[in-house]
């Protein structure tokens, strides 16, 4: 009948028989206390007669049970199921094999050493490449790591311990945000779990992480984890390979800062060079508007000037008579219309050139547009014009100044008016739209159009499409200003012989640089 072999739920235990160094380096190779994955013994008792011998020494150490007799090995309460002689001794071998129960089974001397000796060969070939292995990995000037799948860290090299500030027991067996990141659960966040990357891709896996070290101080560490797999394909264990990167970063924090720096003293630089060039720009300007400015005053003075002259040579020729009289009141006339015409131009020259802030309030456009048709109903009448509106329902009111905006709708009302003075139908537009951000106020006639080579000069100051006399080209250049001031454009839309469309843009809400 075959015999039973005694075993419990943590496999079959195991006792040694003999005392000698071949069961010291048994104890030590084979850990007592501990299951064998494969194996599934356990080693918990030594014999010997000799108590003070060296197996049984190292047994007490690794905690085993101790016995002089190996009659001992039969008490059921020690669940003995393996005994292994050590000893060379052929007849204690037999003599054992004789007194021991059924259950129990027995190994002798030479049969262990038929196995063990090939076995103790491979794992010292094993120990001395597991130590070359370390040589290397110690050398190696980069971190490294070995991990399972459930994120426990069951190997790390020397200079990962250094460089982190850890010792063995404090990392080997732990999980790997435990002792990376100083915390008890999983990476989260927008970059995720490096592990759990490689293993739902199976590919290897770079970045650059912050990590905690022993200090509490945060580095940034480049790493790179590869998955070793099975045949199966399964991931067995990930080599994390790591390097800390912090310097360099910091380093290329310092280049960004210096960066930044020259970009901010080039933007000073560009700005004071900004500066001078319109500073010559409206010097240039200044000196353009000043020659204009002469030529468009000097004419009606020296008009003024030559009456003024003519009526003091006639007034030295002796007493006038009632012809003269009516011939000096159309010199005054017409002298007095010269003199408004200056009045005219400095006006608004003034206008122009102002660079008054405006009262910004809360205004409606449409309300606006309505109160100039009506101080202009005269004007509309006398030249039979006839007022279309189309005015945006629900208009929002915008942040502006309503005398200024008043003055550049009253210039383009008056401009449209003139333009249609010849025109056989003569229709005035005046509508409003809005947007997310912007509200428009168009003002558009039937009138004689503007030539296209002549559009891209409507806001120069003094230029005037009208015939002489009726402008001083200073209505639109005023208006571009007040529109600008208040952060909006002005677009004109004009075809010859079909009539012009003057559209203004202006944001619904003033930046605050624009009250400033």
């Amino acid at each position: 009948m075959e015999p039973v072999t005694f075993a419990t739920n943590e496999g079959t235990y195991v006792a040694l028989v003999g005392g000698g160094e071949l069961t010291v380096e048994v104890l030590e190779k084979i850990t007592p206390g501990s299951v064998q994955k494969d194996i599934k013994a356990k080693i918990v008792a030594v014999v010997d007669p000799d108590d003070s011998a060296p197996g049984m020494v190292k047994a007490r150490e690794l905690g085993c049970y101790t016995f002089a007799d190996y009659m001992e090995l039969f008490k059921p309460e020690y669940g003995i199921g393996l005994i292994i002689v050590l000893e060379p001794d052929q007849s204690l071998f037999e003599e054992v094999l004789l007194a021991k129960p059924r259950n129990i089974r027995i190994l002798a001397y030479h049969t262990f050493k038929l196995f063990w000796d090939p076995l103790n060969h491979q794992i010292a070939r094993l120990q001395e490449r597991n130590l070359e292995i370390e040589t290397i990995l110690n050398g190696i000037q980069d971190s490294i790591l070995v991990l399972t799948p459930d994120m426990c860290i069951v190997e790390a090299n020397q200079v990962f311990l250094e460089n982190m500030g850890y010792t063995r027991e404090e990392v080997i067996q732990h999980k790997c945000y435990q002792v990376l990141q100083d915390r008890n659960y999983k990476c989260e966040g927008h970059m995720g779990c490096p592990v759990d990357e490689v293993l739902s891709t199976g590919h290897a896996v770079q970045r650059v992480v912050p990590r905690v070290n022993r200090q509490g101080s945060v580095v940034y560490i480049e790493v790179s984890l590869y998955p070793i797999t099975e045949s199966d394909g399964s991931v067995n264990r990930l080599v994390e390979i790591s390097r800390d990167v912090t310097q360099l970063a910091r380093e290329d924090e310092e280049i960004n800062k210096r960066l930044e720096e020259l970009l901010e003293e080039r933007t000073r630089e560009l700005q004071k060079r900004n500066i001078e060039i319109q500073h010559q720009d409206k010097m240039a300007s200044l000196g353009k508007l000043s020659a204009a400015v002469v030529h468009e005053i000097n004419n009606p003075l020296s008009g003024i000037l030559n009456l003024l002259l003519l009526i003091k040579r006639i007034t030295k020729e002796g007493p006038i008579d009632e012809k003269t009289a009516v011939q000096f009141t159309r010199y005054v006339e017409l002298m007095e219309q010269e003199t408004r015409r200056i009045s005219s131009i400095t006006t608004n020259l003034l206008a122009f050139s102002r660079e008054s802030q405006g009262e910004f309030g809360q205004l409606n456009l449409n309300q606006l547009l309505e109160d100039i048709l009506f101080l202009n109903g005269n004007l509309l009448r006398l030249n039979e014009v006839r007022v279309v509106r189309e005015y945006a329902q629900d208009l929002p009111f915008i942040s502006a100044d309503g005398e200024q905006l008043k003055q550049v709708f009253m210039n383009l009302i008056t401009n449209a008016v003139e333009a249609m003075e010849s025109s056989q139908s003569k229709v005035l537009r005046v509508g409003t739209t809005y947007g997310e951000h912007t509200v428009q106020a168009s003002v558009g006639d039937t009138g004689v159009g503007i030539p296209l080579h002549q559009q891209s000069q409507l806001f120069e100051p003094f230029f005037s499409t009208k015939s002489r006399g009726k402008g001083v080209g200073l209505g639109l250049s005023v208006a571009y200003g007040i529109v600008q001031s208040h952060c909006g454009s002005i677009k004109v839309d004009s075809q010859e012989g079909h009539g012009t469309t003057v559209t203004v843009i202006l944001p619904r809400n003033q930046p605050l640089t624009s009250y400033i």
